[in-house]
C-alpha cells in the first residue's frame, strides 16, 4: 500500500506558512511526522487530521462555507483584540480568516471560509466576542 508523504516544504506551501514554522509544529509533536535520513515527511493522514480537514460525505462532496461579517463602532484596539482571539480559535479548524479595519468608518470586515460547522461556531464566538465590544 503506497501511502503519499510530503516535505516540510510541499506542507509549508500547502498551508501557507513559513518552512520554519512547520518544522516548530513537527518538533512541538503538534504535526505528526516521520524522520527519514536528515529530512521529516508528513503523511497526507497526518496532515488531515493537523488541518481539520472533515472526512465526512459533506466534505468529500465540497461543502464549504463562505461568510463575510461586518461590524460597526469598531476602533483599532478592539479590531486588534477581536482579531487576535479569532485567529487564536481557528487552529486546527480547517478554516481560512481574512480581516481588515477601516479606522476612518470604525468598521471591522472578517471573511469566513470553511467547513460548515467549523464555520458556524467561529459565526457565534464572534458575535459573543462583539456583544462584549
Amino acid at each position: 500500500m503506497t501511502q503519499e508523504l510530503y516535505s516540510v516544504e510541499q506542507v509549508a506551501e500547502r498551508l501557507g506558512l513559513h518552512v520554519r514554522t512547520v518544522r516548530g509544529y513537527v518538533r512541538d509533536e503538534r504535526l505528526k511526522a516521520v524522520r527519514i535520513g536528515k529530512q521529516y515527511r508528513i503523511s497526507a493522514a497526518d496532515l488531515a487530521a493537523f488541518t481539520g480537514v472533515p472526512t465526512s460525505s459533506a466534505a468529500a462532496r465540497g461543502a464549504e462555507v463562505t461568510s463575510i461579517v461586518e461590524l460597526e463602532g469598531i476602533d483599532r484596539a478592539a479590531a486588534e483584540r477581536l482579531t487576535t482571539h479569532v485567529h487564536g480559535s481557528i487552529h486546527g479548524q480547517g478554516l481560512r480568516v481574512e480581516t481588515v479595519h477601516d479606522p476612518d468608518r470604525a468598521r471591522l470586515k472578517l471573511v469566513v471560509i470553511g467547513g460548515l460547522a467549523a464555520g458556524a461556531d467561529l459565526l457565534r464566538l464572534v458575535a459573543d466576542l462583539s456583544e462584549g465590544l
